[in-house]
């Protein structure tokens, strides 16, 4: 195999909108090749899914960036994210992930996710009674985006009259469009919700109240709480993992539909696929592309390739979930598909803590919109259509058009 590093070429607004031929071949090419990958980053992309599946779960593969032989990689980070990484459940590894995850997971529990499935309802109803009586919406800008940090800024307990605010910081913060982000609004949007956050943290410690954050606030195992920084990183990481990603899913999977008036018609006709669609959705084409990041503590053996000590490694679960040696006709979208043990939220000790949430959210974001909006049909050609560049994956915008009036 060479060790010449493929480009992957974010540039190339073909790429962006189509990546798979390429992922195809690069998988075709072998189980591990070097890439060029989102800021000129050189990696090691892991490309098939029996070998993706062990390297999630391989301890001399770390998540703390910090391991990472190149130094670009902290260096490029914005200020939101060198800020957190200390405290991040995300980046960090046992004993300290150990630590953080089963803190949190006494706040975030699956009863807190469940109850909230009135009041996701609710939301995704009232951003459609507004497009309804049109024929006609931007399913992106108008309800995609405001659904998750609308759930997101009621889980923590932001107060109605702060939620504007909050989402513009999140926005500048986490909304990626065509151009690169600005560091500089995206350090000050950094600034004002963290002062926001730790004024919000105050009032919670000294007025609980059943949200979120006053459940992280009071989480406890023996001795040992999360402390102030911890918890910041917490709600970032809620809004990174939670927030674009689950816009990603909706978009991407009415895209998907779109494209697939076959299996449209089968979701409308048993609603009772929902499940099973939603799990097809994030293997056919999911949020996060190519996918996700671990650093060599050492020098590493996968898959018969020789991975030197701090490499980046990229477990490509979008060139994996792919793979026709896991999955039957990978390259067809099929809701009915039963045996869907996707890599889209991860797989091991970080298997994304958010992945019951984002499944009730594209539950019942997609089953309303399919209930709601009848005659549902792309407004452009789907060549047409923007997607989000680099390691995040989904429509930029999602104009269509349908019959006024559905509820």
């Amino acid at each position: 195999m060479s060790q010449q590093p493929v480009l992957l070429p974010y540039g190339d607004p073909a790429f962006v909108t189509d990546p798979f031929p390429l992922y195809r071949q690069l998988r075709e090419a072998g189980p591990v090749r070097r890439a060029v990958i989102a800021g000129g980053l050189d990696a090691w992309l892991v490309t098939r899914y029996e070998d993706g599946l062990a390297a999630l779960s391989d301890p001399r593969l770390s998540s703390d960036i910090r391991d990472a032989a190149d130094p670009r990689l902290v260096a490029q980070l914005p200020e939101t994210e060198r800020e957190s990484m200390m405290s991040n459940m995300l980046r960090s590894d046992p004993p300290d992930h150990t630590r953080l995850r089963r803190l949190v997971s006494k706040a975030f529990t699956a009863r807190r996710i469940a109850e909230l499935r009135p009041r996701v309802q609710e939301i995704t109803d009232r951003l459609l009674d507004e497009v309804v009586p049109a024929g006609r919406a931007e399913l992106i800008a108008d309800f995609a985006l405001p659904l998750p940090v609308t759930v997101i800024s009621e889980l923590l307990g932001v107060p109605l009259d702060d939620r504007y605010e909050f989402q513009q910081w999140t926005d500048d913060l986490l909304v990626r469009g065509e151009r690169p982000p600005d560091p500089a609004v995206m350090n000050e949007a950094w600034r004002r919700m963290r002062a926001y956050l730790t004024k919000l943290l105050e009032i919670r410690r000294s007025e609980p109240a059943d949200d979120l954050l006053s459940a992280l606030i009071s989480a406890r195992d023996d001795e040992h709480r999360l402390n102030e920084d911890e918890l910041i990183a917490m709600v970032f990481l809620l809004l990174v993992a939670g927030y674009i990603t689950t816009v990603n899913l909706i978009g991407s999977g009415i895209a998907a539909l779109l494209a697939h008036p076959d299996q449209l018609r089968l979701l409308r006709d048993d609603p009772e696929l929902l499940p099973d669609a939603i799990e097809e959705f994030l293997r056919y084409d999911g949020p996060v592309s190519p996918g996700i990041a671990r650093f060599a503590r050492e020098d590493v053996e996968i898959a018969g390739v020789s991975v030197p000590r701090g490499a980046t490694v990229l477990i490509a679960s979008a060139i994996a979930d792919r793979d026709p040696a896991r999955f039957s006709d990978p390259d067809r979208l099929d809701v009915t598909r039963r045996d869907n043990g996707h890599l889209a939220f991860g797989h091991g000790i970080h298997y994304c803590l958010g992945a019951p949430l984002a499944r009730l959210e594209g539950h019942i974001a997609i089953g309303t919109v399919l209930r709601r909006l009848p005659d549902l049909a792309l407004a452009v050609p789907p060549a047409d259509l923007n997607w989000r560049p680099g390691g995040l994956r989904g429509p930029l915008r999602l104009p269509v058009t349908f019959k006024p009036g559905g509820r």
